[in-house]
């Protein structure tokens, strides 16, 4: 880790998915003091991994490409933790499953991080865990200027339920602070805090779609003289009007080898039943699957997640906003798409913005 410097100064990050974790290591590398909040139990975001007997399932992001030299620069510090994945040759399949269009030739690999999707994110928030620089199940309710000289930003926060309430905490001292959430949740969150009305405005046209998320698994696959159920393509998009998305987890290298699924519903099916009871849910998508794939059997692991905001339907059209007169700034995928590698530069970015 980066000596902090004579000069460094208090900069919080709300949101530990890859656009905080990218703001956050760049700006402890410059010598700054960080301190990243998650509401959520654990860093990564949506790159996140689900684990069950039977072996994990990558339940969000299920790989990431590399087209930018400053994210490849970033992957060379973690050498040998991401490996190609075989699904370049995705194919597109009608309702029924057939095939509706072959798969391209592949143009860039499709990584994936071993031995799960959240090892990547992992690796990278290490120092910042290691230090005691992150707060977890933590979740920011409001940004305020403190008391006293200089008037820097305090945090509060909620954490725990307790049979007394929730927690809730104050964190003082910050010189400013990086908003590294979904869309919704930032412009609530300066809203709610009476500042930056600007900036929310111009968050207020940004779209962001659900997507629930359908993990399955068959170990009846694993018998003798068998090995794999139903198709021998591994991952495919559909047009099936339930399911966009389809790929066999256990296809991925590092990965267990008993037959796993993730099955990933349309935008627009996902809002139509959003709130919708996951049992519900997972029946739906369960009968969507097998119609695709032509696996009848029961599975053995069935399990639905509700992702409010995944896929960005119209993004903000720049890397990120930064005011350097109140020092807030706001960065995620949702600032110029959906991949892995828009939050890592919506992140960097930002945080090179604000040094």
């Amino acid at each position: 880790m980066t000596k902090p410097k004579s000069d460094a100064r208090q900069i919080a990050i709300i949101g530990a998915g890859m656009a905080g974790i990218a703001a956050a290591r760049t700006l402890l590398k410059a010598g700054h003091h960080v301190k990243v909040f998650e509401k959520s139990p654990g860093l990564g975001g949506r790159m996140a991994t689900r684990s069950s007997p039977f072996g994990t399932f990558d339940h969000g992001t299920q790989y990431f490409t590399v087209r930018d030299a400053r994210f490849a620069m970033a992957l060379e510090t973690v050498p040998g933790l991401c490996r190609p994945w075989s699904a370049n040759t995705v194919r597109v399949l009608d309702e029924l499953g057939r095939v509706a269009a072959a798969g391209l030739p592949a143009r860039e690999p499709h990584w994936v991080p071993n031995p799960d999707m959240n090892a990547l994110a992992r690796a990278w928030a290490q120092p910042l865990a290691s230090a005691h620089r992150t707060a977890t199940e933590t979740r920011v309710t409001l940004l305020e200027r403190g008391p006293g000289t200089g008037h820097r930003w305090q945090i509060h926060a909620i954490g725990l339920e307790t049979d007394k309430g929730h927690e809730r905490y104050t964190f003082p001292g910050f010189d400013a602070v990086l908003l590294a959430i979904p869309a919704t949740q930032a412009r609530e969150l300066l809203q709610n805090s009476d500042i930056q009305e600007e900036m929310a405005l111009r968050i207020d046209d940004v779209q962001v779609a659900p997507c629930w998320t359908l993990m399955l698994a068959f170990p009846q696959a694993m018998q003798p003289g068998m090995s794999a159920l139903g198709p021998q393509w591994n991952a495919a998009r559909s047009t099936h009007h339930r399911i966009a998305w389809l790929a066999r987890e256990s296809s991925k290298p590092g990965r267990e080898p008993i037959e796993r699924w993730t099955v990933q519903a349309s935008a627009a099916w996902s809002q139509e039943h959003l709130q919708d009871d996951p049992q519900r849910v997972q029946a739906k998508l369960l009968k969507a699957f097998s119609e695709v794939t032509g696996i009848r059997a029961e599975p053995a692991h069935a399990v639905a997640h509700r992702w409010v905001y995944a896929q960005t339907i119209r993004p903000l059209g720049k890397s990120h906003l930064w005011d350097a007169k109140t020092s807030i700034g706001v960065c995620g995928d949702w600032c110029l798409g959906h991949r892995v590698e828009d939050a890592f530069i919506s992140g960097l970015e930002l945080a090179l913005a604000a040094l």
